[in-house]
């Protein structure tokens, strides 16, 4: 048997190389590849489609779930506000009805300190006569 020399490797070399190009070639040509990768194409854009619409979806329910916190929280104010408006509302009359009273007992007292007054005018008066 003869030892391959430098040219019958190179040879070998270019036969291997070329009918790894061929094979690749036939493989890129292939009718049933074209098929196999337009149907993967349509099965990514597919799921691409369903992950965007899920997307859309998850945003759009967060902005609802946004808006109706946001909704809630006006709520509770606007009914914190209320109430204490109404608790202010019950203390000014609180504090009408005390100064009411207040003043119909100054009223009262200086009736009172009034009449005193009268009757010991109308006893000096009395007594001088």
């Amino acid at each position: 048997m003869k030892t391959p020399d430098f040219a019958d490797r190179l040879s070998a070399a270019r036969e291997a190389k070329k009918s790894l190009l061929d094979r690749a070639k036939a493989i890129t040509e292939d009718p049933d590849r074209l098929e196999r990768q337009k149907e993967r194409a349509a099965v990514i854009a597919a799921r691409n489609a369903r992950i965007e619409q899920r997307k859309a979806e998850e945003k759009a329910r967060r902005e609802r779930e946004a808006a109706e916190e946001a909704a809630r929280l006006a709520a509770e104010e606007a009914a914190r506000e209320a109430q204490r408006q109404a608790e202010e509302a019950v203390r000014a009359e609180r504090l009408a009805n005390r100064a009411a009273i207040l003043a119909q007992e100054e009223a009262e007292r200086d009736a009172i300190l009034a009449a005193r007054r009268a009757g010991r005018k109308a006893r000096k008066r009395k007594g001088k006569h």
